[in-house]
């Protein structure tokens, strides 16, 4: 989708409400005038090392369900293609920690990519020991690494050592050296460095932001999928078009509540869905059955509401839930209040009465974000939430909103529904989207100009 000036004014409210001071601190790490940028480059004769984000949901035959960041990396790949050079893309998949697990195995998307790069793309099964296949490859030839954490030096993070002892100390200071041998290795196959996962720039990891320490300034580069959502999150002029409607969903708020709290000095209308809605429930004394809820969170529940009171924020949360009897698609499913869910019991999508809730939440607001949802919507019978809240941003974008869509079963979700043409940006980042938002020190942009 193509990036206009709206997306521009999203991000406004986020700095212009911060004071000067963060404003300098926190979003001037994502300024991009780098000294070499992707357009400026001819890569001509280079082999470039790509670091893409290829961690697609797969089914259980290992097909991609959606390749939304498959083609989210294809301008980026195509301009080195077409300049002459050679490609290396290197990525995760799930999480192996550490260790070869063949069901997190890139080779399973290797067709797909070729499909969509419109090459046929060669595959190493070891991507510390791809030296050979590197090699080997020649002008307008593409190469897959297998998944960067099959290797535990990609995270930095010892494996089989508990936390909190002296010997995970000793251990991860020895991974701190481990994870940078691994990232000179993978340096060492090409000439080139570009990074263009943004649904990782957030994490320190060596493929995202060690490995550009063995390139120079001009040999080091942001992708166009990176420079697209950098810049949108760098926008710090204008104003933000009202009423501003935020949709958070997920199964738990200990890993949205920054973000949670960060928006509720920003927003007029914050909907809070998934399974978050269990635990707001049972903080206010209500009965969940065997739904998911983070009892250590119930405090912090009480405190968003009394915040968004005092904010002024209108605070919407579900009424009432479809359940089932069992966590698949063909259980048993009935409609209860969300705060009376009987023993036997989980809420598995937002009710009737919450999707109207959400819907006139969403209706007539000028700003929309959009990260996590209403139920398990991978299940088609408790996707209708989902659908609703997709249906209802569609509406208002026709209607003149201004739509952001970010995170991975956001994303998933839209493209279920087949509303990714509706909307007006979808963000390839979740986690790495929400800290920028936040105003956090991306790494894998930091690293890029030297910082």
């Amino acid at each position: 989708m193509v990036l206009n000036n709206d997306i521009l004014s999203f991000f406004v409210t986020f700095a212009v409400s911060l004071n000067v001071d963060i404003i300098e601190n926190s979003f001037n790490f994502i300024n991009i005038q780098s000294k070499m940028t992707i357009d400026q480059f001819n890569f001509a004769g280079k082999k470039a090392i790509v670091r893409v984000d290829f961690n697609v949901p797969l089914d259980e035959n290992g097909n991609v369900t959606d390749d939304t960041r498959i083609r989210g990396a294809l301008p980026t790949l195509k301009k080195i293609l077409a300049d002459g050079g050679a490609v290396i893309m290197m990525s995760h998949m799930g999480k192996p920690k550490g260790k070869v697990n063949p069901k997190l195995s890139l080779s399973q998307i290797v067709a797909k990519v070729s499909e969509r790069l419109g090459v046929e793309v060669k595959f190493a099964n070891d991507c510390a020991n791809a030296s050979e296949a590197t090699a080997a490859l020649k002008p307008g030839e593409a190469l897959l690494l297998e998944n960067l954490r099959f290797y535990p030096e990609e995270e930095g993070k010892p494996v089989g050592v508990e936390k909190g002892t002296p010997e995970y100390d000793e251990a991860k200071k020895a991974m701190k050296e481990s994870q940078k041998e691994f990232a000179k290795k993978l340096a060492s196959y090409a000439d080139v460095y570009v990074m263009d996962a943004f649904g990782t720039a957030h994490r320190k990891h060596a493929s995202t932001a060690v490995i550009a320490d063995y390139f120079d300034k001009d040999h080091k580069m942001l992708g166009y999928l990176m420079e697209k959502e950098v810049k949108a999150v760098d926008a710090v002029l204008g104003n933000i078009k009202r009423p501003f409607t935020a949709i958070m969903g997920g199964s738990k708020v200990s890993t949205k509540i920054g973000i949670i709290e960060n928006l509720l000095t920003k927003v007029d209308n914050l909907i809070l869905c998934g399974g978050m809605t269990y635990t707001f429930a049972k903080a206010q004394g209500g009965k969940i059955g065997m739904s998911i809820c983070e009892d250590d969170k119930l405090d912090v529940a009480l405190d968003v509401m009394k915040k968004a009171k005092e904010n002024g924020v209108n605070l919407v949360l579900g009424t009432d839930s479809i359940c089932g009897d069992d966590f698949k698609n063909d259980c048993n499913t009935k409609v209860c209040p969300s705060n009376d869910i009987p023993e036997g019991w989980e809420g598995m999508d937002a009710g009737p009465a919450t999707r109207e809730l959400f819907a006139n939440a969403i209706k007539g607001a000028k700003t929309i974000l959009w990260n996590g949802p209403a139920g398990v919507f991978e299940f088609d019978n408790f996707a209708g939430g989902s659908k609703a809240i997709a249906e209802a941003i569609a509406e208002a974008t026709k209607e003149g909103a201004f739509s952001l869509i970010g995170g991975g079963d956001s994303v998933a979700c839209i493209n279920k529904f087949g509303l990714a043409d509706q909307v007006s940006y979808i963000s390839t980042g979740g986690g790495a989207l929400l800290e920028a938002i936040e105003g956090k020190v991306l790494p894998g942009v930091a690293a890029i100009k030297g910082e």
